[in-house]
């Protein structure tokens, strides 16, 4: 762990304090770091405890849980639409194509909910559990804590199609990456470059990184960017023609 990483964590501490506040989600004055105090105190302890024990046995569910908070949050606000199955009136954003296959970590969510409606049975908002979540995961990895107001309600509906256009993909240009973070009132500067450096916490698939590693705009070649010893590294794990992870 380097020296910058302090200034890394209170970026990220800062960014997370802006992504829960999405424009147009909840006015700020009905949130609440205390807002579970008399109704459900132990709701922290209760979500850090299973999140543990996923940790156990899966190493990367604290980077699935702060991904579902984020995808979540990027879709009109912070409401736990990302968690809603699909039905005869809504279209899952699960399958939405930044989601599809890669989104994971609900029955861990499932599990949370539980856990509180037999200690606080209809006071928790599902949204306010994947705030949670998120901040914990970071914090049980080593990273930050901040400061998570709370007092959400969940939505009833999903947005398949916002989902596909709003959410920020791997491949898509900076001029786009930051056009889509000021649109949901985050910094194009240090909250952009927290978030998208926050894929170092987990795995990503090798489809996305796969052509700057050997045929980088059509070239034949690798991204001439790339730290030569960093670009061998990651041909190992992503041999051509493969489908594997990388950490």
């Amino acid at each position: 762990m380097t020296e910058e990483m302090p200034s890394l964590r209170c970026i990220i501490a800062t960014l997370f304090f802006a992504l829960l506040l999405p424009p147009g989600s909840f006015p700020a004055t009905t949130l609440s770091p205390s807002f579970y105090d008399e109704t459900c105190p132990t709701v922290f302890s209760i979500i850090r405890g299973i999140i543990e024990q996923a940790l156990l046995s899966d190493p990367r569910i604290g980077a699935s849980l702060l991904r579902l908070h984020f995808h979540d949050c990027f879709v009109n606000g912070c409401d736990a639409s990302i968690l809603l199955d699909n039905s005869a009136t809504i279209e899952s954003e699960k399958e939405a194509a930044p989601n599809n296959n890669s989104a994971r970590g609900f029955e861990v969510v499932d599990a949370m909910k539980i856990a509180l409606e037999f200690e606080c049975p209809g006071i928790v908002s599902c949204a306010d559990i994947l705030a949670i979540a998120a901040q914990e995961a970071v914090n049980l990895a080593g990273g930050p804590s901040w400061l998570v107001l709370l007092g959400r309600r969940d939505s009833t509906t999903a947005n398949r199609t916002l989902a596909n256009l709003a959410i920020p993909a791997a491949f898509e240009t900076l001029d786009i990456l930051k056009s889509k973070f000021a649109a949901v009132g985050l910094n194009t500067s240090t909250d952009l470059v927290a978030l998208s450096g926050a894929h170092t916490f987990g795995r990503a698939q090798c489809t996305i990184v796969i052509e700057r590693l050997y045929n980088f705009n059509g070239t034949g070649k690798a991204d001439p960017t790339l730290n030569a010893t960093y670009l061998e590294t990651l041909r190992k794990v992503c041999p051509q023609g493969g489908n594997g992870m990388f950490w």
